[in-house]
């Protein structure tokens, strides 16, 4: 794999020079406030994007995985029941996560390429008379399928009933519009290596005063990931144990950039390349996984490959011929798609480099397209698009 060349993953995404170079500093005291005036920034910074008014932010050392099993140890107890819908990989995971950890899931099955069930939501929280169930959760952005779901339609159909709500983030939380607070979201879920353009190594939560409330009362075993021991230490800028010092003065720099750009022209910037990739592959005679319109996921598109190819053959290709990495069909849909990632550090230009080389594999595989098709379709999106974001800017 070339690292000139940019990738087409969903994550971990491609890290900006300034990042790199945030990352990059001398050994530092932990202990020392040296360490405070890099972690305060930081917390802060997530807070906004986040769309935090009101809680707490936790920054662990962990993946998003590590983040998915902090919100569950820290607010529930062995036996507890959680409702969950189950349409892509992402969703099916933190299910089998739950279950491993002793808690009592309520399955919604939904197909592959929808979003979360709002309906079958709603009614399964409705006939719980008993308040049973003590948490939803969400996945935001299934980054299997390229499918996005509904969070405040969700929130909606929870109504009066007390259970809490978690989000999966990881691959929406800063490129695409995320609204915490106004979502009624309890715990919010991230990981550095995606919008925050970070190399892996952080899971950043964001915790309602429902969750921390929850803590009191949680008895799920936790140690390394206990947000109890968290807070103690954040209120003097400090942390229970080592942190992540070069990726948490990179997360500041990454709010800088964020800021900088814009909260609204980074979410308008992801919706653009995301538009011009869709006008690429209906070029190619093809359709995303996702089954409609409002659906689509403006930080990866799942494509479904035409009948008698195999999509793992296009990205196997890419990556051994071109030096490129695009995402493989994961689950249900292994071999049946290719996945296009869009978001983080990426532009028009860079996108196009990207249609460009899947081009090149359908073309080396046989596949029906003609050279050039989708190229040519999103380049006249964004010729469009880009000159009104500059008139807008």
């Amino acid at each position: 794999m070339s690292a000139q060349n940019p990738v087409f993953i969903p994550g971990p995404t491609n890290i900006p020079d300034a990042i790199r170079k945030a990352v990059d500093i001398a050994t530092l005291d932990h202990r020392s406030p040296a360490f405070a005036r890099l972690f305060k920034p930081a917390v802060a910074g997530v807070r906004r994007v986040l769309g935090m008014d009101q809680g707490e932010v936790i920054i662990l050392p962990s993946t998003g995985t590590g983040g998915w099993e902090a919100a569950m140890t820290n607010t529930l107890s062995p036996g507890d029941t959680v409702l969950a819908a189950r349409f892509g990989m992402f969703s099916h995971r933190w299910i089998d996560m739950c279950q491993r950890l002793g808690l009592n899931v309520q399955v919604i099955e939904a197909p592959w390429g929808q979003g979360a069930p709002l309906a079958a939501i709603g009614a399964a929280l409705r006939a719980d008379n008993g308040h049973q169930i003590k948490a939803v959760l969400a996945t935001h952005n299934e980054t299997a399928t390229g499918v996005k779901s509904d969070i405040a339609g969700i929130r909606a159909a929870m109504a009066d009933h007390p259970a809490m709500l978690f989000v999966d983030g990881v691959s929406s939380i800063g490129s695409m519009p995320f609204d915490m607070a106004g979502w009624g979201v309890d715990i919010a879920i991230a990981g550095s290596q995606k919008g925050f353009m970070l190399p892996a190594g952080l899971a950043i939560l964001g915790i309602s005063p429902k969750a921390i409330a929850a803590m009191e009362t949680a008895t799920l075993p936790r140690c390394f990931f206990d947000f109890r021991d968290m807070l103690r230490t954040y209120a003097t800028g400090g942390y229970p144990y080592t942190p992540a010092v070069g990726l948490i003065a990179g997360l500041a720099r990454s709010i800088e950039m964020l800021e900088d750009e814009g909260l609204e022209a980074v979410y308008a910037r992801h919706a653009r390349l995301a538009e011009g990739v869709r006008r690429a592959v209906a070029a190619w005679g093809m359709v995303p996984c996702a089954i409609s319109p409002d659906l689509y996921s403006d930080t990866v598109t799942a494509v479904v490959v035409p009948a008698g190819c195999n999509g793992t053959d296009l990205v196997q290709l890419a990556a051994s011929k071109y030096g490129v990495a695009f995402g493989v069909g994961l689950g249900e849909v292994a071999g049946k798609v290719f996945r296009i990632g869009h978001l983080g550090s990426l532009t028009d230009v860079m996108v196009l480099a990207g249609l460009a080389t899947a081009e090149m594999c359908m073309a080396d595989l046989g596949w029906p397209v003609r050279l050039g098709s989708g190229v040519a379709a999103a380049q006249e999106f964004y010729r469009g698009g880009s000159v009104a974001a500059r008139a807008a800017a």
